[in-house]
């Protein structure tokens, strides 16, 4: 009973916190990754190039900073443009869906989540992806309603205590 019970009170945490399994990271893997880019720019071959500019369009997407998540889907969207192997498509699309979510655009976020799923239906990361999409929309659906019930309830009770001062 006692395990029970803290499990709600973990869910419920868990809801009005915003939690999610998306990792983040850190400023000073971002610079790695911009180090590795640079020095991969300068004679390495173009698999080596591509790998580097992945792990950085990663990293910027997974980062709390606002400004290096719309870098890295500015990054993605412009290396989906260039014609890849559907595996490597779907990474793309999958590190966009995380760039979406983090900026709060949870329909791009689910449009792209799911055409990862179609690449490969069984891809756990996007499955696991779309539930915390899903989740999202349907937390913020529960909060906006409350929101509104709470507004109209203020309304109305201003309403009948005007109406009830006036008699």
């Amino acid at each position: 009973m006692g395990s029970k019970i803290g499990n709600f009170f973990d869910s419920v945490g868990s809801f009005f916190s915003g939690g999610d399994k998306i990792p983040w990271c850190e400023r000073d893997v971002i610079v790695g990754c911009e180090k590795e880019v640079k020095e991969s720019s300068d004679g390495d071959s173009e698999e080596k190039k591509k790998e580097s500019i992945m792990r950085l369009s990663w990293a910027l997407v997974h980062s709390r900073q606002a400004e290096d998540i719309q870098r890295g889907i500015a990054m993605l969207e412009a290396s989906l443009a260039s014609s890849s192997p559907p595996l490597e498509d779907r990474e793309k699309l999958y590190l966009l869906a995380v760039g979406y979510y983090r900026t709060g655009d949870y329909s791009k976020s689910r449009q792209l989540v799911e055409r990862c799923i179609e690449i490969q239906p069984d891809w756990r990361q996007a499955l696991v992806l779309k539930k915390t999409i899903e989740d999202k929309i349907a937390k913020d659906g529960v909060i906006g309603i409350g929101i509104t019930a709470t507004a109209v309830g203020l309304i109305a009770g201003g309403i009948a205590a005007a109406l009830a001062r006036k008699k």
